[in-house]
């Protein structure tokens, strides 16, 4: 780009108390040519030039796109029909239910015959026996959800069950043991917990 050169003069009286003097000040200033091509200009045929470009690309391509669209429609046309294929639907993995386990039941009551040995006042006092240890477990709350079973034969008491602690099985024991004419325990419950 060129330049001109911008000349100004000014003229400055200075007084003084002892005398009066005149300055004269020039200055240059340098612009730039008027004369040629602007930076906006150069900035609109650059915008323009690629807009242009962009314009032919776009047309270029979309020649292409027809030309494949057609081929593909030609091709369809003399292919054979296409093949039919059935699929058979799927094997589903079989539907498994989980039921919460059934709420707590009475202890059932076991009445065993007497033996050819016994007296029948044996089994009589099992029963009366089974019947205490039973009112017992349905009255204790602690006891009674936990479903375990007693049976009793000759005085003897068998404990069958599940608890969580070690502590709850011998609570157990000891309530069974305290019912009068419980002659032996076999405790059979297993602590899982």
């Amino acid at each position: 780009m060129a330049y001109e050169a911008e000349s100004k003069r000014s003229r400055v009286v200075v007084e003084t108390p002892t005398a009066r003097r005149e300055v004269t000040q020039t200055e240059a200033v340098r612009g730039p040519d008027r004369e040629g091509v602007s930076g906006a200009t150069v900035g609109v045929i650059v915008v323009l030039g690629v807009a242009l470009v962009t314009i032919l690309v776009l047309f270029l391509m979309s020649g292409q796109t027809i030309e494949t669209a057609n081929d593909n429609l030609a091709a369809q046309q003399t292919a054979p029909p296409p093949t039919t294929i059935v699929q058979q639907p799927a094997q589903q993995p079989p539907v498994i239910i989980q039921q919460a386990p059934p709420a707590p039941q009475q202890a059932p009551i076991i009445v065993t015959q007497p033996g050819a040995g016994s007296s029948t006042s044996s089994g009589s006092n099992d029963a009366a026996i089974q019947i205490e240890i039973d009112k017992k477990i349905l009255e204790d709350p602690t006891f009674g959800p936990l479903g375990i079973t007693v049976s009793v034969l000759d005085g003897k008491a068998t404990l069958i069950g599940t608890v969580k602690s070690e502590g709850l099985k011998s609570q157990f024991e000891k309530m069974v043991r305290n019912v009068k004419g419980v002659k032996q325990v076999d405790n059979q419950i297993i602590v899982s917990g």
